[in-house]
């Protein structure tokens, strides 16, 4: 059996290492167009900033170490120009030696990858304007930066390149400013959460701009990046507007497209053509939550399809079974992680969600170092199906929000997460683990103990005429308190209840849990109260840094 595959890195070596785990007696052919058949995607930011110092750590296979290792023969520099789904061959380029030939298989896989998107209006030769995707990308990014030395840089996008790329300028001493179209960054989080890392950018020195379409490049003497809010003149600039399938190839030979026009794969991760495999980020996915077709560009998806391809071509029934984009991602000092579905993606499925927004501590307050983290986990009424959760915090946020999409996986109910046997010990979480109070909360809402307002619903209850309590201390509401909370700190409430009408009251605290044993004693005392998600932590971050 011969197998060529068009592509490396994720998917393609994955796939070429599993077929030959599998089949010894298999002539596996990869075609590579770029420089580098199998290296750090995820890593290349952090070779502009410096915390990657060695080329070398990009790159994780050499053609010549993947012979060496899995005799197969990788073909850097060659381009797949057409596939011939009759004959069963390849139309390839040697770009370095110019000549084109053809190369027979018995089974195809593509694994071509995704393209930066670059509107038209902004491709250019110009040397200051750069996108980052491949490990050439990044040296010619790294290069320039080292030896041009620029004070002034635009990213353009606030998704995980454009973030990764802001911060690492921002290491190097440039003077970075990120335009973003929408009214928040990192799309994969509701605003509400990425507000968090709004005030993450700004402290650092990084001037973010919301609500800003970049509209235009003019690449005279002076480089100027033009908006729909002005003009900005800059020594560099990067487009990270995100990356679209790689499909060219496949739609010339006529393969079934799906979403956006990536591949369509069945769970065998093969194409309409039976002989033709394809992984990675050009191909579509189902969505494991809401079951759509969709696209979910990350390594481990890409990955886990390589293998399941691989299984299949050699003779193993293998299934993909869907994708929830799991990812995580440093802003600084902060981590910002999800899993699953957000608010906007459960309203456009149809689903009735609710949510819980909490903000415990990553470990035992009493053990020095310990940091709050903001905690978003979503769920659907009545069922209390696990939909999806946000994380932005510190140490300890990727093991909460790997925790958490395990249980979406395991098709967990969302109060089942209080019955979670964690490990503790004070340096690394606390006894009810912040994963355990998602699942406390979620039990006391289904079971009508508590109800909730919150952030977005503020207007109304203030047209509503609802008493506004903030139950902190003096001292916490002297430094800063949501318009119109009037303050009796928890300790003082049980003595003043004649204070407060009997109309409805929304209760606020520092951080959700004061406001809850708070609702408790009211609701226990014939008053209508509803807990305000979140608390004044995430009250100030959503209504004070998000603009």
């Amino acid at each position: 059996m011969k197998v060529v595959i068009i592509g490396g890195v994720a998917g393609g070596a994955t796939a070429a290492a599993r077929i030959r785990r599998l089949n010894e007696q298999a002539e596996i052919v990869m075609l590579e167009r770029t420089g580098y058949v199998s290296y750090a995607n995820c890593g290349l930011p952090y070779y502009v900033g410096g915390t990657i110092q060695e080329e070398e750590a990009l790159t994780l296979q050499t053609p010549a170490s993947f012979y060496a290792r899995y005799r197969v023969d990788v073909r850097i520099g060659h381009e797949a120009l057409a596939i011939d789904r009759a004959k069963k061959r390849v139309r390839v380029r040697d770009l370095a030696a110019g000549r084109e030939y053809e190369e027979a298989y018995d089974k195809l896989l593509l694994a071509p990858g995704a393209k930066p998107v670059v509107p038209a209006f902004a491709q250019t030769e110009d040397g200051r304007v750069f996108t980052l995707r491949t490990v050439e990308d990044t040296l010619a990014l790294h290069d320039f930066v080292i030896g041009s030395k620029p004070k002034r840089a635009v990213v353009v996008g606030g998704g995980f390149i454009g973030l990764e790329t802001a911060e690492n300028l921002a290491e190097r001493g440039v003077k970075v400013t990120l335009l973003q179209r929408g009214d928040h960054v990192l799309a994969p989080l509701d605003r509400d959460m990425a507000c968090f890392l709004h005030m993450e950018l700004q402290k650092r020195g990084v001037d973010l701009r919301l609500n800003t379409p970049f509209e235009g490049l003019e690449t005279g003497e002076t480089l100027t990046v033009r908006t729909a809010k002005g003009e900005i003149e800059t020594d560099m600039a990067v487009i990270a507007l995100g990356v679209t399938p790689d499909t060219a190839l496949a739609k010339a030979a006529g393969l079934r497209l799906g979403v956006k026009e990536s591949i369509a794969v069945d769970a065998h991760m093969r194409t309409s053509d039976p002989d033709i495999y394809a992984a990675g980020d050009a191909v579509e996915a189902e969505h494991f939550v809401t079951g759509a077709r969709t696209l979910i560009s990350l390594a481990g998806p890409a990955n886990k399809q390589g293998r399941v391809a691989a299984d299949n071509i050699c003779g193993i029934p293998s299934e993909y079974r869907g994708g929830q984009g799991s990812s995580v991602i440093k802003v600084f000092s902060l981590t910002a992680a999800n899993t699953g579905i957000n608010e906007k993606a459960a309203r456009a499925a149809g689903i009735d969600c609710e949510k819980v927004i909490l903000s415990p501590a990553n470990h035992a307050t009493y053990y020095p170092g310990a940091q709050l983290m903001a905690v978003k986990v979503l769920f659907e009424r009545g069922t209390l199906r696990l939909l999806g959760a946000q994380i932005v915090g510190g140490s300890g946020t990727d093991k909460r929000i790997d925790v958490l999409a395990t249980a979406i996986r395991a098709g967990m109910r969302a109060d089942a997460l209080k019955d979670l046997d964690l490990a503790y010990a004070p340096p690394y979480s606390s006894a009810k683990d912040p994963v355990n109070m998602a699942g406390y909360m979620v039990e006391n809402i289904a079971a009508g103990r508590v109800k909730q307002a919150f952030y977005e619903e503020l207007p109304a209850w203030r047209a509503q005429g609802a008493f506004l309590l903030d139950t902190r201390t003096r001292g916490e509401y002297a430094r800063g308190h949501a318009e119109g909370f009037m303050n009796v700190p928890l300790d003082e409430l049980r003595e003043r209840l004649g204070e407060l009408p009997r109309g409805k009251i929304v209760v606020m605290c520092q951080s959700g849990l004061r406001s809850y044993l708070a609702c408790r004693i009211l609701a226990q005392n014939g008053f209508d109260c509803y807990n305000f998600a979140g608390g004044y932590r995430y009250y100030a971050a959503v209504h004070g840094r998000s603009s």
